[in-house]
């Protein structure tokens, strides 16, 4: 686990978290998600949001800039695809200290009923 707040800062993490605060960026990085490491290019990603082409771009923009997202170019079209990587580090820096401190409160509590 100490490998991932090695790749991973509280400010990296704090950025992912904040583009991910939009309901509609939110719901561009599932569809790229589900979409796979094919992505989807950009017309086909706003018409299956149903989200205008402006909208979509100024959502992308952000994405990209906190690393969750990535796009290239295939002659006229803008291909996008989730950043599997960063995804993968967000939800382990979410986990990094699960239950970490429920051992000791539980250690505390049969201490207390003895």
């Amino acid at each position: 686990m100490e490998k991932i707040l090695d790749m991973l800062s509280l400010e990296d993490a704090a950025q992912a978290f904040a583009a991910l605060g939009s309901d509609q960026r939110l719901a561009v990085l599932q569809a790229l998600v589900a979409a796979g490491p094919n992505g989807l290019a950009t017309g086909a990603l706003a018409a299956r949001l149903a989200m205008p082409a402006s909208t979509l771009s100024h959502h992308i923009k952000i994405l990209r800039e906190a690393g969750l997202v990535s796009q290239t170019r295939q002659g006229r079209t803008l291909l996008l695809t989730a950043a599997f990587e960063t995804v993968e580090r967000v939800s382990a820096y979410l986990m990094l200290n699960c239950c970490a401190e429920a051992s000791a409160s539980d250690h505390n509590l049969d201490r207390s009923s003895s």
